[in-house]
């Protein structure tokens, strides 16, 4: 008598994955309110920063494209080569087409010959930039501002005004803010709301110091500089800006 086979069937188990609805929170380790500071380093207040600047997930791929980007449109070629025509000289053929033996040429300026023009060199014309669209743009420069509120790197001051554009008096101001900051004066970024002649010409002595406005921020200014230092009116103009 043969054995008698039963069929089975394979039950697969199916995981149920929980969807990562994780977004801009404070549960990406961000601390969203910061003390605000006045001139003299004294805390004056605290507010909350806005989670749809300060509260994004890094997405580091992102962040180097963006900045791979903006570094190769100000990449200059400087390399050049002259190619036959652009040489000097060999405007006279330098002996008759036949007759001689030897080989026939046109032009001393030829490539195979010595002094001649350059084959597949270098041009200035060649174009090194690279195009990335402005949404991923946006999206890396507000990524940055969330790394740097991550790392506890964002001074936040309740207004920022100098009586004249003098070096000493910005210097004083960021010794103020040492005792916030230990290493400030390894470099900071001046995010200014509004145009201050008085602020700029007077930071632009300070070594590893920069200043620029709030609406002109990008991502190659904000990864040269640790820390970033800006009044609380600058939070407003870049939300209007970068934040669609």
């Amino acid at each position: 008598m043969s054995p008698v086979k039963f069929k089975t069937k394979r039950v697969t188990k199916v995981r149920k994955t929980k969807k990562n609805t994780a977004g801009p929170s404070t549960k990406l380790g961000v601390n969203l309110e910061l003390a605000v500071f006045n001139q003299e380093g004294k805390e004056v207040e605290k507010i909350k920063l806005p989670e749809k600047i300060f509260g994004l997930k890094l997405n580091p791929d992102l962040v180097k494209q963006a900045y791979e980007a903006q570094m190769s449109q100000a990449r200059i070629p400087y390399a050049h080569t002259k190619d036959r025509g652009e040489v000097r000289g060999g405007g006279k053929k330098p002996w008759r087409q036949k007759g001689t033996g030897r080989a026939r040429h046109g032009s001393i300026r030829s490539p195979i010959w010595r002094g001649g023009g350059a084959t597949f060199g270098p041009r200035k014309e060649r174009i090194f930039a690279r195009n990335i669209n402005k949404k991923m743009r946006r999206a890396a420069l507000l990524m940055v501002l969330s790394g740097k509120a991550r790392d506890n790197e964002i001074v936040i001051l309740d207004d920022l005004k100098l009586e004249a554009p003098k070096t000493k008096l910005m210097a004083q101001v960021i010794k103020n803010l040492g005792s916030i900051k230990n290493d400030l004066g390894k470099g900071a970024l001046v995010v200014m709301s509004e145009k201050n002649e008085n602020i700029t010409r007077a930071a632009k002595n300070i070594p590893k110091f920069m200043t620029i406005g709030a609406q002109n921020l990008n991502i190659v200014d904000l990864l040269n500089y640790k820390y970033i230092l800006m009044p609380r009116g600058a939070i407003e103009i870049i939300e209007k800006t970068f934040v669609k």
